[in-house]
């Protein structure tokens, strides 16, 4: 029997718990984050998504297939062409402009987590780079869906940061999120009990490092 993104997340639970039940998490849902936290994770998700961007671009160098190389080309393009351009208009809603974004410095945590996503795909191949790829791409749909279930969560006007989690629950959203989840169970399913124990390795290592991004908003760090 094959391994499957379950399996991933069962290895490293106690990382995966601590980062989608993060405080930075729990009180984006309550309604009790500070306003200046958020805008300091606006700020530096900004510049995470340019090199997300570049990540597919090497995802595309390292497709083996037509498909992948395809699924690569359409997740640059989302970034480059549409998800950029949304993040600029939400962050100026939150009184930063694309000048100012335009000139950030990157935080540590950002540099940490990026460049560990760009290196495990230069080093490895596509599969190492999804598997680097998908506390994110994975882990903000499961936010959503936690935030969603917990009782204290406030939605509506309630919540200035309602936005946020009605872009992560979206059905666009959760479909992409289920669609990378397909693509890494089709791939796991013939991976040997080594090279299992590599990916798990890399998967807890990009958990932690999306922990550091949380902690980096929660605390204002550059």
């Amino acid at each position: 029997m094959g391994y499957q993104f379950e399996d991933l997340k069962n290895s490293c639970q106690s990382e995966w718990q601590a980062y989608i039940e993060h405080p930075f998490v729990s009180q984006l849902g309550d309604a009790t984050l500070a306003p200046e936290a958020f805008r300091h994770y606006l700020k530096q998700d900004y510049l995470f998504l340019i090199q997300f961007a570049r990540a597919f671009a090497l995802a595309a160098y390292k497709s083996p297939t037509l498909a992948d190389l395809k699924q690569a080309k359409e997740g640059l393009q989302a970034i480059v062409d549409v998800e950029l351009g949304l993040h600029v208009t939400y962050c100026q809603e939150w009184g930063i402009s694309e000048e100012e974004l335009a000139n950030l410095p990157e935080a540590r945590a950002t540099m940490a987590y990026t460049r560990y996503v760009l290196d495990t795909g230069n080093r490895g191949d596509l599969l190492d780079l999804h598997v680097a790829l998908s506390p994110c791409m994975v882990g903000y749909g499961e936010i959503a869906n936690w935030l969603n279930a917990r009782a204290d969560t406030v939605r509506g006007d309630n919540n200035p940061y309602d936005a946020w989690i009605a872009m992560y629950e979206s059905n666009e959203f959760q479909e992409a999120m289920q669609a990378e989840i397909d693509w890494l169970n089709a791939k796991l399913a013939d991976v040997t009990p080594a090279r299992f124990s590599q990916l798990t390795r890399i998967f807890s290592e990009a958990t932690r490092l999306e922990i550091d991004f949380w902690e980096m908003g929660l605390e204002q760090r550059l």
